[in-house]
């Protein structure tokens, strides 16, 4: 195999996110055939390297596992909780032998649709906001929107000082507390949720529905494996044959 840039292949074999692995190196716990490596920018070959993270060998995974979860309500989306509650490991460490790690997240209170994978580059693509992945929900909020109101979600609001990306939102089922299908390309924390109350209005609940293409079709707690056709379409999408 042709060398890669080292935090890319961390990111390939799921150690952690390229930014993440850039912070591992520059703290020096990534080594190259006993050198430790600072420097993002290396390059190496995984199968001809000796690439050590904290001393234990990298080696390439023989097939990557993708996963399309339906995560149920007050349930953490990481591989451990040190307050104790369950998380997303407890749904499938039974089934699954591999170690798959969630692709962004779903926050506590909120359910639906939760892609888990080994492979860190498909993450890192799929959660990045520059690769226009459409995020669909459906919320039920405590009180109805206005026109303009609805007008200025689609337009963005100010989120930690920074304008969200533009959204799309529709009313689905009018009532006291209505229904709304909401979609948008980032994943900032509690995004929607927070969009919600710009306006004065509290999220009673929400569930992810949709990632792109791929629909929420499994029952609340249970996993399917994605196809091979499922996982061609998103490396399409996400243009990972190229570099």
């Amino acid at each position: 195999m042709a060398e890669e840039r080292i935090h890319k292949i961390l990111a390939q074999v799921g150690i952690a996110s390229r930014r993440k692995a850039e912070d591992l190196m520059r703290e020096g716990r990534v080594s190259v055939n006993g050198e430790i490596i600072t420097e993002p920018g290396t390059k190496a070959d995984i199968d001809r390297d000796h690439i050590k993270v904290d001393g234990k060998l990298l080696k390439r995974p023989k097939s990557h596992v993708y996963l399309a979860l339906n995560k149920p309500r007050e349930v953490v989306t990481t591989l451990s909780d040190p307050e104790g509650r369950k998380n997303v490991r407890h749904l499938i460490e039974r089934k699954v032998k591999e170690r798959v790690f969630p692709v962004g997240r779903l926050d506590y209170q909120s359910e639906g649709l939760l892609l888990m994978t080994t492979d860190g580059e498909f993450a890192n693509r799929i959660t990045a906001p520059a690769s226009h992945v459409d995020k669909t929900y459906v919320a039920k909020v405590n009180g109805p929107l206005t026109l303009e109101q609805m007008e200025q979600f689609r337009q963005g609001i100010s989120l930690h000082g920074r304008r969200t990306a533009p959204a799309r939102i529709k009313l689905l089922k009018p009532a006291r507390n209505p229904w709304y299908e909401i979609t948008i390309i980032e994943g900032r924390q509690n995004q929607i949720r927070i969009m919600f109350k710009n306006f004065g209005r509290l999220v009673e609940k929400l569930r992810r529905v949709k990632i792109g293409f791929l629909k929420l079709d499994v029952k609340p707690g249970d996993f399917r494996h994605l196809t091979p056709q499922e996982v061609e379409r998103f490396r399409k999408i996400l243009k990972m044959d190229q570099q």
